[in-house]
């Protein structure tokens, strides 16, 4: 969650002259918490899944739509002479996109300039993922030399001062003496050339998504216009973070201005068409629980700021929450107001009892954290980046994925070397578990329960039997071990579980190359078998 500090008196422009209490209630009703209200000051938080208000500006657009069904209209500007980004092939395997814009008549003050700050750290933290999936620069214009080039350079090659250095830096010393580049150096560390964008005159902007230069790449009072990039991995993603800089920028009172990006074929960001979405009201109606006619729909969308006409709903292009219908009819939820709603208490009559193979869980679970592991729960949907780490030949994708989770976990080993990987200065030993579903794919997709058991740490396959040999004994089963081979683990050190004459999974010690992969710094142990079985 971030706190947005909004100015009471503006809000109180748009929502009336009410008491705390009151503005409270109304901000709350909104689905926008209110954290604190001060004499002048209201802080809020919002939610992740709402990046576009990750500004004063933001939250103010939508609550004028909100209580006075002001839908916000943006006029964009084609390009001028120049306005032009040549994206050179060599970024391909770096960093291969981006996207840009360039905003004019700015009047920044210092307190401005801080909300640029926080709003542009704010959007790397939740839609850039930490500045892996997208990396923004916003840099003074009348600093810069138009058109202006993006391509991947040898590091020692990329030399500038960096923001709040006294003296020139290389690309790869940026990455060891900045504190800034130390910070961040884990995303280029195994690049061979690192991404930079320079203008007209050949000086360094930045080097994304490490750090912007000082002399080119820093916005003070005199600044009156800009030029804002993102650059990542998904080029839809890196849009719609553009957008909603634009539009913010727009709503301080500057002009947006389109630039052509040079791909071999022209692309022109920023783009702020809407985007058309087909709703079903029965739909909304029996996932709602009310009544709702054509009018009602259309005025309740609109008081969110969209737009709807024969049950097609345009999108503000600023709006990167909306992945799905669902997320229209939350929105005419809200809009509809969540008092409104009555309770009702189902006409059925049931009789409850716990699933058998959750009674079998937490069993097993109640074994293994006697045992001193901790239990994880992760995402059934994994990376390709995962994927490759781990070696994982057959996968299962899913269509038309609005995220870089796009794959089927196909076991559970992967999310549990992850696990290790995001906590590799943590206390070691790290013994931890997992009970979840997994998917085989086959003629047809299978689901099933598993349990996974990882130790990393001074560890070894006989650490990883005898857990195996506890948990068994506890739940009254005889199992043997009969050796294998499994490209996860270390030949000679690998074995399959057979119960009742059927194999059902696998231990080791987990293979070098996995650790190399996934970086981890201790040896690490693992076993996953299936629950069904046992």
């Amino acid at each position: 969650m971030a706190i947005i500090t909004l100015n009471k008196k503006e809000v109180k422009n748009i929502i009336g002259s009410l008491s705390d209490e009151k503005l409270e209630q109304e901000i709350s009703m909104f689905g926008v918490p209110v954290e604190n209200i001060k004499e002048e000051e209201i802080e809020v938080e919002i939610a992740p899944n709402r990046p576009d208000m990750l500004s004063c500006q933001g939250v103010y657009r939508a609550l004028k739509s909100y209580f006075k069904n002001k839908i916000s209209k943006y006029k964009v500007n084609k390009p001028e002479k120049n306005y032009v980004v040549k994206i050179d092939k060599s970024v391909k395997d770096v960093r291969p996109f981006t996207a840009c814009a360039i905003v004019k008549n700015l009047k920044f003050s210092n307190e401005k300039i801080k909300e640029i700050i926080d709003i542009q750290e704010k959007l790397h933290t939740t839609l850039g993922r930490n500045r892996k999936k997208v990396a923004i620069g916003i840099y003074p214009l009348e600093k810069i030399k138009l058109p202006i080039s993006y391509k991947a350079e040898a590091p020692d090659k990329i030399k500038f001062i960096p923001l709040e250095a006294g003296r020139e830096m290389t690309g790869r010393q940026i990455l060891s003496q900045h504190p800034t580049g130390r910070n961040y150096a884990h995303l280029l560390q195994d690049a061979k050339l690192f991404p930079v964008f320079r203008d007209a005159k050949n000086e360094v902007l930045s080097m994304p998504p490490i750090i912007n230069s000082q002399l080119t790449g820093k916005i003070t009072e005199q600044t009156k216009q800009v030029f804002i990039e993102c650059s990542g991995f998904d080029f839809n993603v890196l849009q719609k973070t553009l957008n909603i800089l634009v539009t913010t920028l727009a709503d301080m009172g500057g002009e947006i201005y389109q630039m052509n990006l040079d791909y071999g074929k022209k692309i022109i960001t920023p783009d702020l068409t809407t985007e058309k979405m087909k709703i079903s009201i029965k739909d909304a109606e029996k996932l709602l629980g009310i009544k709702l006619s054509k009018q009602e729909v259309k005025k309740l969308l609109e008081k969110m700021g969209y737009s709807y006409n024969k049950e097609v709903v345009e999108i503000p292009a600023y709006r990167a929450d909306i992945l799905h219908p669902v997320d229209i009819y939350e929105d005419i939820a809200i809009a509809y107001g969540y008092d409104k709603f009555i309770p009702e208490i189902p006409e059925i009559s049931t009789i409850a009892r716990e699933e058998e193979i959750e009674i079998k869980k937490r069993k097993i679970a109640e074994i293994l954290v006697g045992l001193g592991l901790l239990e994880i729960s992760t995402y059934h949907l994994i990376t390709k980046e995962d994927i490759k780490k781990t070696g994982i030949k057959r996968t299962t994708e899913v269509l038309n994925s609005k995220t870089d989770y796009n794959i089927l976990r196909p076991n559970l080993l992967v999310n549990a070397l992850k696990t290790f990987s995001e906590n590799t200065d943590a206390k070691y030993p790290q013994k931890i578990f997992e009970l979840g579903r997994v998917f085989e794919d086959g003629k047809e997709i299978l689901e099933k329960e598993k349990l996974c058991i990882a130790i990393s740490g001074e560890t070894d396959f006989t650490e990883i039997k005898q857990t195996l040999d506890y948990l068994m004994r506890m739940l009254d089963k005889e199992y043997k071990i009969e050796e294998t081979t499994n490209s996860a683990f270390i030949e000679g050190r690998c074995g399959k579980i057979i119960v009742n004459g059927k194999e059902i999974g696998f231990l080791g010690e987990i293979s070098p190359q996995l650790i190399k992969n996934w970086e981890l710094k201790m040896p690490a142990v693992a076993l996953e078998i299936s629950i069904d079985e046992i």
